[in-house]
């Protein structure tokens, strides 16, 4: 047995500006793993809890000082002395500490350590994290690189005044391998800055690295990328096609309708926006629609999973909060046919591992990512990969936080070698 020596965390930034939590833990052997904990704009509200400070007087009302102050505490007298290779003990440990839905501890306290033990256990064993992951996952040689989402151009909560829909992603599934692939969000990414410069839009960037101009609906700013696609060798509909991210949540509102403000400014029915993707999807290479309806509107997602769900992929992220529980009950439903895993809505490495396994288990979509608040930690690379997920999202190919993970999956590419494997996860038709 390895135990667990010393955890001990601090406040750090994210890629925001705004507090975060930074955890390292030490085991007997000398082997060390750390955590950044990364944090949500747009959120679901049946993830597990973030603890802020409440504390107008500093850091304006954002600090974790009471976060960092639980992993220095009640969760190292909890942990320290327990076996670093028993992950789901450690992580149980802190489950049952923490409360419900982690509101006790807070979840970007219980992250962190769970993360930063993951981290030293690879490093006590000498294999790399990506490894780590799949021995927990019961995949014995992961060697499966994720396809990965470019988000280019931000709109919604992460771009004052942008787009409607939140995020607008090429999604490169019919090129051959990872490092072409970002290859062609690099290349297609430039092509609409130089696009939006041309025609007098802003190039300034939003949250996620992609760019934020003012005054553009939805098929103008599809038009765009598709334009941007055609000015390099990549094959719009062939090679490349797009997901959005719609984050309907942000445009409900309480009197029962959808407000698409940036659209036509009018009262959208879910069956009405349903309509309006059936629409897209006819005219664009769209293979992957997020949270295209609000968290609550399960009779709505129904009908969405019914009328589209055999040629998109619908991918759910409020609504599910990488919760088992609700994974469950989307089965049940026949709501979406896949899941968006974010370490930190469910607060442990072991329950994001159980829903990844329960959505394997029912043939559904799994697509790892990042948040709009980032820190250089590069562990979703390695959880992709280490779980065989198949898909990536963590932003524009652009800014250190984002280009981090990019970069982390090319080093884990060199190491597979000839092994490395790079596949479509989805069944497009491209006839």
């Amino acid at each position: 047995m390895t135990a667990i020596k010393n955890v001990r965390a601090r406040e750090i930034l994210d890629s925001r500006g705004n507090p975060t939590v930074f955890t390292r833990v030490e085991l007997t052997s000398g082997a060390i793993g750390t955590a950044g904990v990364p944090s949500g704009a747009s959120t679901g509200e049946r993830e597990a809890w973030e603890l802020r400070d409440i504390d107008d007087s500093r850091m304006n009302n954002k600090g974790v000082l009471q976060a960092v102050s639980n992993v220095n505490g009640t969760i190292s007298s909890l942990v320290v002395g327990m076996n670093a290779d028993d992950q789901a003990a450690v992580d149980q440990a802190m489950i049952e500490k923490a409360g419900e839905n982690k509101a006790t501890l807070g979840a970007n306290a219980t992250l962190g350590v769970s993360i930063a033990v993951a981290s030293a256990a690879a490093a006590d064993s000498r294999q790399p994290l990506y490894r780590r992951f799949g021995d927990l996952f019961g995949i014995d040689n992961p060697t499966r690189l994720p396809v990965p989402m470019f988000n280019i151009l931000n709109g919604g909560a992460h771009a004052s005044d942008s787009t409607d829909f939140q995020e607008f992603m090429v999604f490169p599934l019919g090129v051959d391998n990872f490092e072409d692939a970002l290859r062609a969000g690099v290349e297609i990414y430039a092509n609409l800055k130089s696009i939006l410069s041309k025609k007098n839009y802003s190039t300034t960037l939003g949250d996620e690295g992609g760019f934020a101009p003012a005054g553009l609906d939805t098929i103008t700013t599809l038009d765009l990328i598709c334009e941007a696609v055609e000015k390099t060798p990549w094959k719009l509909g062939d090679e490349i096609f797009f997901a959005l991210d719609v984050a309907a949540s942000e445009l409900w509102r309480k009197e029962g309708h959808y407000w698409l403000e940036r659209t036509d400014q009018k009262k959208w029915s879910s069956a009405e926006l349903i309509d309006e993707y059936k629409n897209l999807i006819s005219k664009y290479p769209i293979a992957s629609i997020e949270d295209g309806l609000d968290e609550n509107d399960w009779d709505g997602w129904q009908l969405l999973t019914q009328e589209i769900g055999d040629r998109v992929q619908l991918v759910g992220d409020d609504l599910l909060v990488t919760q088992k529980a609700e994974v469950e009950k989307a089965l049940a439903q026949k709501s979406a046919n896949s899941v968006l895993i974010k370490l930190n809505q469910v607060g442990t490495v072991t329950e994001t591992l159980e829903t990844m396994a329960l959505a394997h288990a029912n043939d559904w979509g799994t697509v790892v990512s990042h948040r709009s608040g980032e820190t250089e930690d590069t562990t979703i690379a390695d959880l992709a990969v280490g779980t065989g997920a198949g898909q990536i999202k963590t932003g524009a190919p652009a800014r250190g936080e984002r280009t981090a993970k990019y970069n982390r999956l090319l080093m884990i590419g060199d190491e597979l070698g000839e092994t490395a494997e790079f596949r479509s996860p989805l069944d497009i038709d491209r006839a």
